[in-house]
């Protein structure tokens, strides 16, 4: 498979190395001073890039590799708010494909299961509120990161009792409290932490280093390189959509 990869920062070549060592061939390396080789017939060649780039610049890289007719698949986060509506509908009707997700960890897509299913048994014991707290290094521009985000709407989907995420501090009962840290070069640190009077119960994802994400960065451009349209991690592991 050809790939293209835009942003060759540390995420880009872990992403590279994991490729080629799939036998995968790298077309094309788009960074910040190369811009318009997005226009060029190398990248337009690619059957997939693969795009980690930052919440400014994630918007114009999808909308140039559209342009050029290449799938796209992204671990970019902090766009959606502002641009979310209209890439899906650009992927639904215009027959632009991108596959994104908030973290392609194998073992977050685990935890992301574990977390529903605990969601859903607490639901049944009120005693118990619910917190979260995500760490990440100092370059992390976003916060709560967009793994966090999507863990606590997964938490929403099965708490009656919870109808929000807030960041930092709750201050009624159905809000449910995001703790963002940044310290020294850590990956990724995600905790749910479940309090009661009598006991707590938490689960933690701890990411070791970025072979995971770039593993499965891999493994979705592998997969949307023969489907179309809006995919995320359910479509590649259908145990999510338990």
């Amino acid at each position: 498979m050809k790939i293209a990869l835009i942003g060759y920062g540390k995420m880009g070549r872990e992403i590279e190395k994991v490729a080629l060592s799939r036998g995968h061939e790298i077309v094309s390396i788009i960074d910040i001073n190369n811009q318009d080789d997005f226009e060029s017939e190398a990248f337009k060649s690619a059957d997939v890039a693969i795009e980690f780039t930052n919440p400014m610049v994630a918007y114009s890289n999808y909308m140039r590799a559209f342009k050029a007719g290449v799938k796209l698949v992204s671990g970019s986060t902090g766009w959606m708010a502002e641009h979310g509506d209209e890439v899906k509908e650009l992927c639904s009707k215009g027959g632009k494909t991108l596959f994104w997700s908030s973290n392609f960890s194998l073992g977050v897509a685990i935890f992301s299961a574990v977390n529903k299913y605990l969601a859903k048994i607490m639901n049944q014991f009120p005693a118990y509120d619910v917190t979260m707290s995500e760490t990440h290094h100092v370059h992390k521009l976003d916060a709560p990161s967009g793994t966090a985000i999507t863990l606590a709407e997964g938490i929403l989907e099965n708490m009656e009792r919870k109808n929000v995420w807030v960041k930092e501090e709750a201050h009624s009962a159905n809000e449910l409290p995001i703790h963002s840290i940044r310290e020294g070069e850590v990956f990724g640190i995600h905790t749910i932490r479940y309090d009661s009077e009598a006991d707590s119960i938490s689960i933690t994802h701890d990411a070791k280093n970025r072979g995971g994400f770039a593993l499965g960065a891999v493994l979705a451009a592998e997969y949307t390189a023969t489907h179309e349209g809006y995919l995320g991690m359910s479509d590649l592991f259908p145990f999510l959509k338990d």
